[in-house]
């Protein structure tokens, strides 16, 4: 356990009765009702704690005490010790979230967060790569099939006597699994831009939720809803060279149903998924990229080739459309690119 969640328990722990019992029925709702991941709820859950700590310095007992004030002062005291904006606007909506909560719950007379504001956070236009760029990065698994010891190969694997090494997301490999982990390396690269999904889901999926014949994923995104995303011939060509070839030489008893599997056999990891996006792209001499980053690169070449901002809306899995006009933004700031670049009067 972090330094940081040590504290939100002890915290917690030092809350009076009432409010304690409020923080919990709070993530249990956010878990059981809203179906919300594990990470979000403790997210939301310090945050609340943080509040209600803040709301007991101040002389409240009980929460019927927690007014907007409260939650002004709250605030306030974030933003003077330095707290980004980014985090305030995260805090505010928490904030904003359990006093709608506990009003539903009767535990409020009020819904006294609705008229909190907070500090719009700045969003950073996503790095994308070019289309040129893509495709070099799903062309590296072939042409750095493999590292030994971190550094890239340039030519095919060896299959002599088998010496320990590692892939490019730092995975300890086999000469023998070199060639496997290459065709897995190649489907997650191809799948994560042919449908944007966030590497979570991509190392989510189990074998039975790619339909062959329709070209199609099932995706179980945030809040367990679900999607289904189309996928291109050439992902198509990764994925079925993978589950020939691939995932049968490192399949072992604890693999279950998962699609895409680690040098050991278990599910692939999110962390090591992100591990081997970057490791390609260094390998390759391309800019920094992320799984994130090839998804707001599938984004931004979507809606470049003519499609429709709704229709990327639910390729995404966007609840809202103004998670995905950012990429419109992106497209632009291209556009103006090139205007300044050719435009003899720009």
């Amino acid at each position: 356990m972090s330094r940081s969640a040590r504290g939100t328990r002890a915290t917690h722990q030092n809350l009076p009765a009432p409010l304690r019992d409020a923080v919990d029925d709070f993530a249990g709702h956010l878990s059981q009702v809203r179906n919300r991941s594990e990470h979000t709820v403790r997210a939301y859950v310090t945050d609340v704690v943080a509040l209600l700590d803040h709301a007991v310095r101040m002389g409240c007992r009980d929460l019927g005490e927690v007014d907007l004030s409260v939650l002004r002062s709250w605030l306030a005291r974030q933003r003077t010790t330095g707290a980004a904006r980014t985090s305030l606007a995260r805090r505010a909506a928490s904030a904003r979230a359990f006093s709608a909560w506990a009003h539903r719950a009767g535990l409020l007379a009020a819904d006294v967060g609705a008229a909190l504001a907070s500090p719009r956070a700045h969003r950073e236009l996503p790095g994308v790569l070019r289309a040129d760029q893509a495709a070099a990065l799903l062309e590296a698994p072939t042409r750095h099939p493999a590292t030994t010891h971190g550094t890239p190969t340039t030519g095919p694997p060896t299959h002599g006597t088998p010496t320990t090494g590692s892939a490019p997301g730092g995975e300890p490999t086999t000469d023998g699994a070199d060639a496997a982990v290459a065709l897995r390396d190649r489907a997650l690269l191809e799948l994560l831009y042919a449908t944007g999904v966030r590497v979570s889901e991509a190392c989510g999926l189990d074998v039975e939720d790619v339909d062959h014949a329709r070209r199609v994923i099932r995706v179980f995104g945030k809040g367990r809803r679900e999607r289904s995303v189309p996928y291109g011939v050439p992902a198509q060509r990764a994925l079925d060279e993978w589950l020939r070839q691939g995932r049968p030489a490192l399949v072992a008893p604890h693999s279950g149903d998962a699609l895409l599997l680690g040098a050991r056999g278990g599910r692939l990891n999110p962390t090591t998924a992100r591990q081997i996006v970057g490791g390609y792209a260094e390998a390759a001499g391309l800019p920094r990229t992320s799984p994130h980053g090839l998804r707001h690169s599938a984004a931004t070449h979507l809606l470049e080739g003519g499609a429709d901002l709704r229709a990327v809306q639910e390729l995404l899995g966007h609840s809202s459309l103004a998670s995905t006009q950012i990429y419109t933004h992106v497209s632009v700031e291209r556009l103006r690119a090139a205007y300044r670049q050719a435009h003899p009067r720009a």
